[in-house]
């Protein structure tokens, strides 16, 4: 189990220092569903495990993707049996695993056959060697925090959510903006008119909040983004604040089924007065990486700060 005590920089310390390649004696493997094409990533996954002596378990949908396995098929529920979990897929087959995961302290490995990969490190030429590096105690461990949403209607929760990236409350139709006021630890903040807003975690804050202007944050920080969408106002700008805050978005009573949604996943639609508070989850989700892996150099890589101005990209 995770200390709870202590920063985060100090949990990460902790962890870590209990984790060794004996912890990763059972892993799980899921594997984006919709995407046949990975099954080859997923065989060289498993030849690795099975040539290192780890137990595996297989979601049940990722089975059906590789017919052919003679190793444990489980249900995604029965992935807090393991020591490890392996997703093949991109950043968004892990923010479901997250949702599922987060509350069991299970780490979370990434190979990225989707698109930017800032959680799926491992690129599909290198779980060979990238994998075995992780099996063999050569890794780092961060804790990302989750936020949590809930709906509040008429004072009951009528719907609640985890989120990895971010909790998006928005309009509902792309030719409709909403009306909200915005209130942080119960402090109103302002009253707006747009398509809607973001609240962002430091993780989700290289992917839809990074699209509609919002602060490029650590990973480890202890913080949130508020990024408003379209705002009808130009002078509305991001606001970063404590990650402990409250969040509370007021939805005004002209509005007509707005939306509110977690990770762009899991999504529920919102009534006129109805009350979205968004706080911390009481968990994070531990995400292994490789020894080698750098937050800076996956920027640099992935939205090509590397490039000269006029020439050619550097190192």
């Amino acid at each position: 189990m995770l200390c709870k005590s202590g920063s985060q920089s100090e949990r990460n310390q902790s962890v870590g220092s209990r984790l060794t390649k004996n912890d990763f004696s059972v892993v799980g493997l899921v594997g984006r569903h919709d995407k046949p094409m990975i099954a080859d990533s997923l065989h060289t996954v498993l030849e690795v495990l099975h040539a290192a002596d780890r137990t595996v378990l297989i979601e049940q949908q990722t089975a059906s993707l590789i017919p052919t396995v003679i190793d444990e098929v489980i249900t995604r529920s029965d992935l807090e049996r393991c020591d490890l979990v392996v997703v093949v897929g991109g950043d968004g087959s892990i923010l479901g695993v997250a949702r599922d995961l987060a509350h069991t302290n299970v780490p979370v490995l990434g190979v990225n056959r989707g698109g930017l990969g800032f959680l799926a490190d491992i690129s599909p030429d290198q779980i060979e060697s990238r994998l075995n590096d992780v099996l063999a105690g050569q890794f780092r461990l961060e804790i990302h925090f989750l936020l949590e949403h809930k709906v509040v209607r008429e004072g009951k929760v009528v719907h609640s959510s985890p989120a990895l990236n971010d909790v998006v409350v928005n309009s509902g139709s792309i030719t409709r903006m909403m009306d909200f006021e915005l209130y942080v630890n119960d402090e109103f903040v302002y009253e707006q008119r747009s398509d809607g807003l973001i609240v962002s975690t430091p993780t989700g804050s290289t992917a839809y909040a990074l699209s509609a202007g919002g602060p490029i944050m650590h990973p480890t920080l202890n913080a949130l983004a508020i990024v408003p969408m379209f705002p009808h106002t130009l002078t509305s700008r991001p606001l970063v604040i404590g990650g402990d805050s409250k969040v509370s978005v007021m939805i005004n009573a002209e509005n007509q089924y707005p939306l509110v949604s977690a990770d762009s996943q899991v999504s529920y639609v919102l009534h006129p007065r109805d009350e979205v508070h968004i706080q911390k989850f009481p968990h994070g989700l531990n995400i292994a990486y490789p020894s080698t892996h750098s937050f800076y150099e996956a920027c640099r890589s992935k939205l090509d700060w590397g490039s000269r101005l006029g020439g050619s990209g550097t190192q």
